[in-house]
């Protein structure tokens, strides 16, 4: 009982290390947006190009059963020691091309990082892991905003120190990974991805009502995560308030990571008991709300808008992991891995579009209502759960 627990606390640190990759290079934009003469479009493909190369490696390593095939620990450590090596190499990078090709391939690194954790997981919790996947979930959103609080004290010496710490912190990842956690003696059953098995997919209902609701919960959380802190420091600004970088990078480590992880773990707990799908829409109401009503604070108090912002940031990651789950309780064994792999490719593939549509949107209608046109995919995801809901009842009868 305790070792199953002891390797949750160590993938749980790994995951959180090894992600600090993701947002690395977004939060040094404003360095790199005068150094590689980045426009609006090349900046909001900087941040959106980590979920390109991570749907690229994703389908490559399913599609070859690399996990399968090797040790999942082994292939956890090497993807988290690539990511550092290549993240590294954006501070001598040059070009705003090299910098993203770089992200690319960095996003193809991490897809060997979070989907293996979450089979290490499933290898020590053959059952009965909500909470235990809702503890990583909330280690890899605290890992995704770790870039924000490394900025607090690196972004005013050198941008560079903040890529350089981050590829550290994945460099003792995967030290944590190949040396501190131990193999299950229970051995996970193996996912087989196929493009021809995604028809079965398409018609099973209740997955892709699950699917739906992720989609929507995607197409807000990226979006988000890449745009909140670039909203505080422009409602800050305009609010008049003296507040330094530090502190603008502080509220987002709070908003995105200290809420979130928080909503990971309380989404867990709360799942187990009143459902997958009751959660799930509770979690998207909210957000939706949120997504709404902080553009009206843009500008206004700062404590406001934070409150606002913290609020959203625990609610927009706090349904993540119900979706798969819930895709595990309806999908057969034969296309489970097809199932899994289909929602994630999509819900990363929709992540790339809506970051990108933020700041275009924002040049048109202003910081006070861009942010409500995220409220479309929770809305959307709603509907879905609310008729999911109808299957996982049926399903509870029988």
């Amino acid at each position: 009982m305790a070792g199953k627990w002891t390797a949750l606390f160590w993938i749980a640190m790994a995951e959180l290390f090894a992600l600090s990759l993701w947002f690395s290079a977004s939060v040094t934009e404003p360095e790199l947006r005068e150094l590689w003469l980045l426009t609006e479009r090349t900046e909001a493909w900087l941040s959106a190009s980590v979920p390109v190369g991570f749907i690229i490696g994703t389908l490559l390593s399913v599609s070859f059963g690399i996990t399968d095939r090797f040790n999942a620990r082994k292939v956890f450590a090497l993807s988290a020691l690539a990511g550092a090596f290549i993240n590294g190499l954006l501070t001598v990078a040059d070009s705003a091309s090299i910098g993203i090709a770089l992200r690319i391939l960095t996003g193809v690194a991490l897809a060997g990082v979070y989907p293996t954790a979450v089979k290490l997981l499933a290898q020590w919790f053959p059952s009965k892991r909500g909470l235990a996947l809702g503890i990583l979930i909330a280690a890899l959103t605290l890992g995704s905003s770790l870039p924000h609080f490394i900025s607090i004290f690196f972004s005013s010496v050198d941008w560079k120190l903040v890529i350089i710490v981050s590829s550290l912190l994945a460099l003792v990842s995967a030290a944590i990974m190949n040396w501190v956690v131990k193999d299950a003696s229970v051995a996970q059953q193996k996912m087989v991805f196929s493009f021809k098995l995604i028809k079965q997919v398409l018609h099973n209902k209740p997955v892709m009502l699950a699917n739906y609701g992720y989609f929507g919960h995607m197409w807000e959380l990226y979006a988000m995560w890449t745009w909140l802190p670039v909203f505080l420091a422009a409602s800050f600004a305009a609010s008049s308030s003296d507040i330094s970088p530090a502190i603008i990078a502080f509220a987002s480590f709070v908003s995105i990571g200290v809420a979130g992880a928080i909503g990971c773990v309380l989404g867990g707990l709360v799942a187990d008991k009143l459902g997958r799908s009751r959660l799930a829409i509770l979690s998207l109401v909210i957000s939706a709300g949120c997504s709404v009503i902080i553009g009206f604070t843009f500008g206004q108090a700062v404590w406001l808008t934070l409150t606002v912002a913290i609020v959203w940031g625990m609610f927009v990651i706090s349904d993540s992991a119900q979706f798969s789950a819930a895709v595990t309780e309806f999908a057969e064994a034969p296309y489970l891995g097809t199932a899994l792999t289909f929602q994630m490719c999509i819900g990363f593939l929709i992540t790339i579009f809506s970051i990108n549509m933020i700041p275009v949107v924002q040049e048109i209608m202003g910081w006070k209502w861009v942010f409500a046109l995220l409220s479309i995919g929770p809305v959307l995801g709603v509907i879905s759960m609310a008729k999911f809901r109808i299957y996982e009842m049926k399903a509870a009868d029988e």
